[in-house]
């Protein structure tokens, strides 16, 4: 599986229905899993973004497909990072030359 780091920004109009976001955040955790993925962590922050989800999904194509379908909708607007867990991290670092 891989690792993404994604950072988001509610839209006017995600901020205008902010009460559906539950609602919302429910139906991304299922469309995560019914992909192959997982909704590891999500968060509430204060600041430069909104939100921040770690999750996981089989491959990058399927990564792509899931923040396209959520982004669809318009609520929010997204940054994503590949991220590594510390296993790879790890193997990375060692295969240095």
């Amino acid at each position: 599986m891989n690792t993404y780091i994604t950072l988001v920004n509610y839209t006017q109009d995600g901020i205008a229905a902010i009460k559906d976001s539950p609602k919302r955040l429910s139906v991304v955790k299922r469309l995560a899993k019914k992909m192959g993925g997982k909704i590891k962590s999500f968060y509430l922050t204060i600041g430069e973004y909104d939100l921040v989800v770690i999750y996981e999904m089989p491959d990058p194509s399927t990564a792509a497909k899931f923040l396209l379908t959520i982004g669809s909708v318009g609520a929010i607007r997204t940054k994503t990072l590949p991220a590594f867990i510390e296993a790879d991290y790890r193997e990375i670092i060692a295969a240095l030359p």
